[in-house]
């Protein structure tokens, strides 16, 4: 089992939408690498941290849980949505998303500014490449972030 940190605009999606809904299917997934790291990396079973990104306060605001293997993101299909691509087919998809069910939202969220302070995180991709949207999180760093925002 592995650990990941998603990031998602609140805005856009939240820790509470994902609450409300249960599960979803983290759509619009537009990256290569973070593709890669879906369609290879990224299992049933692996845990998943929210994390709340371009907003006022950054943060890891939740815990939840891959329950589907990659498949065919369906937004990249539809000419209406904001993740279409044309040049993506069903024959030959470009994009793909997984499925995720919600576990927590944390009382105490860790925000970007703490992460940054604390050198137990240095490793972190979320400090050295933060821009990636699906990161992976070490052991470690998730037991971590994990105890924190139980406290």
């Amino acid at each position: 089992m592995k650990h990941w940190l998603f990031k998602t605009e609140p805005d856009t999606y939240s820790i509470d939408d994902l609450k409300r809904e249960g599960r979803c299917g983290w759509e619009g997934i537009r990256n290569y690498q973070a593709r890669n790291r879906l369609r290879d990396d990224v299992r049933k079973g692996d845990t998943v941290l929210i994390y709340h990104s371009s907003c006022a306060e950054p943060a890891v605001v939740g815990l939840a849980e891959v329950i589907g293997e990659a498949r065919p993101d369906p937004t990249q299909f539809n000419p209406e949505s904001p993740y279409y691509d044309p040049k993506s087919t069903v024959e030959q998809p470009r994009w793909l998303l997984v499925d995720l069910r919600w576990k927590e939202t944390f009382h105490a969220p860790l925000t970007l500014k703490a992460i940054k302070a604390d050198p137990q995180f240095s490793d972190m991709e979320l400090v050295s490449r933060s821009r990636l949207s699906i990161q992976l999180v070490e052991t470690a760093a998730m037991k971590a972030i994990l105890k924190h925002c139980r406290n």
